[in-house]
């Protein structure tokens, strides 16, 4: 009859790191997607809540934008919604890893926002992230 498992208990005493090492890793991917979206490009809006302060903009990501007027900018550039889905594409088709973020002000209904997610997925950019702002209102 032979004995199973060993007959010492070194087993039992080495501490297992795995499930440490797989929420590490969950930790780093999470603020490496979400770390991008606190960036704000240089078109004044109101985001969700009622101030909104510019920081620099990385160059290697492209912001859309939506203004309370409902105009749409690529990055700083004003675009008519009607060539933006051919420069998505000319973007999409030159820089097919670069980051896509959506930004719009509070007051744009939820169908306009919908209509540029539309516009860039049709052209090429099937990962959008939304930009928000993710402080809490001041109580009124």
């Amino acid at each position: 009859m032979g004995m199973s498992g060993g007959g010492n208990d070194q087993a039992m005493a080495d501490i297992n790191v795995t499930p440490l090492v797989d929420v590490m890793l969950v930790l780093l991917i999470i603020f490496m997607v979400t770390a991008p979206m606190l960036n704000n490009a240089g078109v004044q809006i109101d985001l969700p809540r009622e101030e909104a302060p510019a920081l620099d903009q990385k160059d290697d990501q492209l912001i859309l934008t939506i203004d309370a007027e409902l105009r749409t900018y690529i990055d700083d550039v004003e675009f008519p919604r009607e060539t933006m889905r051919e420069k998505l594409a000319a973007i999409a088709k030159a820089n097919p890893e670069l980051p896509v973020f959506l930004r719009s002000d509070g007051a744009v209904p939820y169908r306009e926002v919908a209509a540029v997610l539309a516009a860039a997925k049709d052209a090429g950019m099937p990962r959008v992230g939304l930009v928000f702002d993710p402080t809490p209102p001041e109580p009124k």
